[in-house]
Parts: C-alpha cells; structure tokens; sequence
C-alpha cells in the first residue's frame, strides 16, 4: 500500500518535471519584461523523475562512429524510460567544449579522446532525437564557467578560450574557470545557450552548481578594484552571477517551449556565501529560472529532511518549480553516520516519496551510472530501481 500511495504522489505532483517533445524551439520576439509561464498541468505533461548523465557516463560510451554512439545511448536512455524516467539531464558541456558542432566551443575531449576533434557526426543531435523517440525530455546541460579542473581535460586545445581569451580567464586550485566578473564573458555564454536552443530541438537548458570557484578575495581582486562598486565583495560577486542568469533565461525565453533551471548546492546558505549563488532570489523573483533542483544529497535519517524544508519555505513566484536532486551515488556507500539507510534498497524511493509528500514538484537522481553501471552494488542498485517504480 505504501508503495502505492508513493506512485500515486508521484503521478500528481511529480508531472512538472516532464516537458514532452513537441516542435523544434520557434524563436520569439523577447518581451521588454519576460514573465516565467507556468510549469504545465499534470495532463498537459505526464509524469517520471529525472536522471542526470553526465561526462563520467560519455567516458564509457563509444563514441568512434555515429552507429556506436546510436547503440550505446539507447541503452541508456532505454533503461531510463523503463524505470520510469522523464527528464534526461544531458552533460553536453562539461569542460568549456562541446558535445556537438559550435561556433564557441570545440569539440569535447570526450568525443575522441583530443580537445577540438571533430568525432564525424553531431552527438547532441542524436541523443535529442533517440530521447524524443522515446517520449523523453532531454535538457542540455551546461557548466558555464569551467574550462578545465584538475587534469580534466588533461590538455586544452587551441581553440579553447583559455588559448583564445586568456583575459577572460582565471586560475584557482589548479583548474581554470571563465571569469564571472566579465561582461563579455556572461554575453558569450548567454550566445552559448543561443546556440544550443537555435540549433537543436531541446526541452531546456540546465546549469549546475558550480558558479564562482573560490572565496579567496584574491581571485578576482583586480576586478572588483576595478568596478568601482559600492558593493561588498560577496554582493558584488552574487550581482555578477545573477547577471548571467536572468541573461540565459531571457535568452532561453526567446525560444518556445523551452525552459532554463539551475542544479544549486543542498544548503542555501553555502550557495550565497560560499560560490555567491543567490538561489533563493531566483526562486523569489519572475526572470531568473523556471525551475530549481538543489542537490539534497543526504538521507532522511540525516540531513535531507531540514534542508529540504529550508528550500520549501523559501518564498516562489508563481509558475518556478521545485525539485530536488537525490544522491544516488551514495547507494552502498552511505554518509557520515547513516549507513543502514543507502543500504536498505528503498532510500530513493522513501525520499523521493517523503519529498513529494511536503511539498516538492518531482525529483532528480544523480547519476545514471550509480543505478544502472553500478559495479560495486549492482543488487542493491536494482532494488532502488525496483523500489521507484
């Protein structure tokens, strides 16, 4: 019975999640002061959860023909449909390249192995054809300000801006990142997302939680001395970070049918403070996002119950969803102090229900890989797939 009541929460509240494929993106004429339309009623959007798929996912896909790379995303995205899912949140620019042919970004790394080589076919364009085959929506997904983290990738090719634009770049813990200070910088994003909305029949544009990458006053103190602000530095950095936001969602908005949400960390105080993302404006306020979906990556014996509660009660404006991503990378391995919970093959499923149960609009889960390439708990993977159905 538990799980019965559980599906029909789902089906009631969870529809929002779904945008279903419909005409390629139709460009509009933007409004002087864009209004979010609301999030599509139950019967106009059907039901699911979402599953992200990221670039530790394209790692183990072939990409060495169109053909390969045909057979292997529809596996997964097979897989995704059969347990349910709706949305697919796909990585398609991880690194400041792209998985598909762009005038801004070369080719990813991914793709062949090298920065900038073109793998002979358009991937984006298959995964948003096989998705929409399949009654799947599928949002690009985008990190807007990494070029390289680590030794990922482990070298930047000639067109990468690192190379071309290194006054729009900054450097901190051996990673590079476009600088969000820079006007230009937020524009050539912004043309980014044109590109991928103009281009290709997407269902969304998706940022994740990776804004600004320090809190060293250092990392950008020339700029700041420089912008002749009055602001404080934290409020000067949330200013640029919501600059570029209500930029992509307008440029979002020029397209129908298409929507822009942002992926933020699971405690709101650490996205104001610590990587100057005012997520709880973007909730409050018309023309920023048409949906969240932070990352409540804990259990319901930890924290996920107060940090979902600290988002619900945040003031929303009318027509921006609320989702929440659920960690399914903790399946087996559990967190600190709450072990018994990623064991008993049900977490996702009495999160998820718990969520939709308070208040929530649907859920994400984080990643494909932890459920259905899940090597070291494959059981357990499968009885949490089991357990959302």
């Amino acid at each position: 019975m538990r799980r019965v009541l559980g599906a029909i929460l789902c089906l009631a509240m969870l529809a929002a999640v779904l945008v279903l494929p419909g005409l390629p993106g139709r460009l509009t004429e933007p409004a002087v002061t864009p209004t979010p339309a609301p999030s599509p009623p139950p019967e106009e959007a059907g039901s699911g959860f979402g599953v992200w798929v990221s670039y530790l996912e394209w790692q183990q896909v072939d990409f060495s023909s169109a053909q390969a790379f045909a057979a292997d995303i529809a596996v997964i995205l097979d897989n995704i449909r059969d347990a349910g899912g709706s949305v697919v949140f796909a990585q398609v620019r991880p690194f400041g390249d792209a998985l598909y042919p762009s005038d801004y970004f070369p080719f990813s790394h991914l793709c062949t192995g090298t920065q900038g080589q073109d793998p002979g076919f358009d991937p984006l364009a298959l995964l948003v054809e096989a998705a929409h085959a399949r009654r799947l929506a599928l949002e690009a997904w985008v990190n807007p300000y990494r070029l390289q983290a680590g030794s990922l990738p482990a070298e930047l090719c000639a067109a990468n801006l690192a190379s071309i634009h290194p006054d729009w770049v900054r450097e901190t813990d051996g990673g590079l990142y476009l600088n969000p200070a820079d006007p230009q910088v937020r524009q050539y994003i912004a043309d980014g997302v044109d590109e991928l909305c103009r281009r290709y029949d997407v269902d969304g544009v998706h940022f994740d939680d990776y804004f600004y990458p320090a809190t060293d006053p250092a990392f950008d103190a020339a700029d700041y001395a420089a912008s002749g602000t009055s602001l404080a530095l934290a409020d000067w950095r949330r200013q640029n970070v919501n600059e570029l936001v209500r930029l992509c969602w307008q440029t979002v908005h020029r397209y129908e049918g298409v929507r822009f949400g942002v992926s933020p960390q699971g405690n709101p105080d650490s996205c104001l403070t610590m990587q100057y993302s005012d997520a709880a404006l973007w909730l409050a306020e018309p023309g920023y996002v048409d949906y969240l979906m932070p990352q409540l990556y804990w259990g319901l014996d930890s924290l996920l119950p107060e940090r979902a509660q600290a988002w619900l009660s945040l003031p929303r404006a009318e027509g921006v969803a609320l989702y929440f991503g659920l960690g399914a990378y903790r399946i087996g391995e559990g967190e600190q102090g709450n072990l018994a919970e990623w064991k008993s093959g049900c977490a996702l499923a009495r999160q998820r229900d718990w969520l939709l149960a308070h208040g929530a609009d649907g859920v994400g889960l984080y990643r494909y890989g932890s459920l259905w390439a899940n090597t070291s708990w494959p059981g357990l993977a499968a009885a949490e797939l089991a357990a959302l159905r």
